[in-house]
């Protein structure tokens, strides 16, 4: 079995479109939520958004090519070259046969779909744009990924709501793990601020009136956002082969499903995934450190996943600095778990909890240790990145610093 090194790191987000940018802004406690700007999305009642603003498909595209992709399709394609030119890969011959290319989301081109139907149903088009399909579906950016990195071992999409980036980086590590690929390009994209899926969002009443207050009291639900983030994973003995920076290893990766509901959390659910995670690092679960939350801001979620820090912790749950990163940036769907697992690798890099922002006091069903309010230096050794879907779909991965 190899160990999994993390080499290379790329974002698109709301707070920044690079890892610096991205992580200055969290540990700075800047939240990036606006009232969205794109299109008939900004009609949805003035909501607030994590929109990627200022994004500029020109400035990495030539405009063919931005014919052919969605936005969530840029994002991913973006945010990908990032992480392989970090990593210093040169993905040619033998090694792109031998290096994955999988990416999450949970909409696919979602905004290709909701232009189309504009199209049809409000202008009365008679035809669509000949590449619709292609752009729309759900496969797009792990094929766009594929193609612009030149990957050319496996590559296929993970959705499973909520936790597709988590499940795509954790197939990945898998792969890599066990030596069916040496290297993998994996994370998610998500671009759905759209005004079908706003309203959809809308539809369900979890959207906050306010903003995104995860653990607090007073929390009223969940804030939607968008973004890609990407990670390159490499067998170990790879990594230091070639001089690579480690930034860390991933150690496990924990899968569940709840099997009861298809949007009521459930702690015991959250909490197998949390126990797999941990058992397929080999690690005891007073080694955690930090835990980069799902805390979406709703009332349910955040009690579960609480009660599942308990279940899962012990005593030692009140030892742990857990955090939710969506009270900066908003919920990105099918790129969250990406975007949160760049938070917690950064924050073993540099020491640092980033903090659960707009966090006005402690809640009954919420009592451990949010980081409320303002970043935190402390060690962090070993942390987990939690995401639990709609459906009951639950991901959960293990990462540590790198020792030698």
């Amino acid at each position: 079995m190899n160990r999994v090194a993390i080499t290379g790191l790329g974002v698109v987000s709301p707070a920044g479109q690079s890892v610096r940018d991205y992580w200055d802004c969290l540990i700075a406690g800047r939240p990036a939520l606006t009232p969205s700007q794109l299109g008939m999305a900004a009609q949805t009642a003035g909501r607030l958004v994590g929109e990627v603003k200022g994004f500029d498909p020109a400035a990495h595209f030539e405009p063919a090519q931005v014919l052919l992709l969605d936005r969530v399709s840029q994002f991913a394609v973006v945010a990908a070259r990032q992480a392989v030119s970090q990593s210093g890969l040169t993905l040619g011959g033998a090694l792109a046969e031998r290096t994955a290319a999988i990416i999450g989301t949970g909409s696919g081109g979602h905004g290709t779909v909701d232009e189309s139907f504009r199209r049809l149903y409000a202008q009365g088009a008679a035809r669509l744009h000949p590449l619709t399909i292609p752009k729309a579906m759900i496969s797009a950016p792990a094929s766009q990924v594929s193609i612009f990195c030149g990957t050319k071992g496996p590559a296929f999409a993970v959705s499973s709501a909520c936790a597709s980036a988590s499940h795509a980086i954790g197939q990945a590590f898998h792969m890599v793990r066990g030596g069916t690929v040496t290297c993998a390009v994996a994370g998610g994209a998500e671009a759905s601020l759209t005004f079908g899926a706003m309203k959809g969002w809308e539809a369900m009443r979890i959207m906050s009136p306010d903003t995104c207050r995860p653990f607090s009291r007073e929390r009223k639900g969940m804030v939607i956002g968008e973004g890609a983030a990407v990670v390159v994973l490499e067998a170990l003995d790879h990594a230091r082969g070639r001089g690579a920076d480690i930034l860390a290893e991933i150690v496990g990766f924990g899968m569940s499903a709840d099997s009861q509901d298809l949007t009521a959390p459930d702690a015991n659910g959250m909490a197998r995934a949390i126990g797999a995670a941990l058992a397929d690092a080999a690690s005891p679960a007073d080694a955690i450190d930090y835990v980069n939350a799902h805390g979406t801001g709703t009332t349910a979620n955040d009690a579960a996943e609480t009660a599942a820090l308990h279940l899962s912790f012990g005593a030692h749950a009140r030892q742990l600095a857990v955090s939710s990163t969506k009270s900066a940036i908003g919920h990105a769907l099918g790129a969250a778990g990406a975007l949160e697992l760049v938070a917690a690798i950064m924050a073993i890099r540099d020491g640092i909890a980033p903090p659960t922002m707009n966090y006005l006091g402690t809640d009954a069903d919420c009592d451990l240790d949010y980081v409320p309010n303002e970043a935190r230096r402390m060690p962090v050794r070993t942390i987990l990145s939690n995401s639990f879907a709609f459906g009951g779909l639950n991901a959960v991965l293990a990462a540590r610093r790198y020792t030698g």
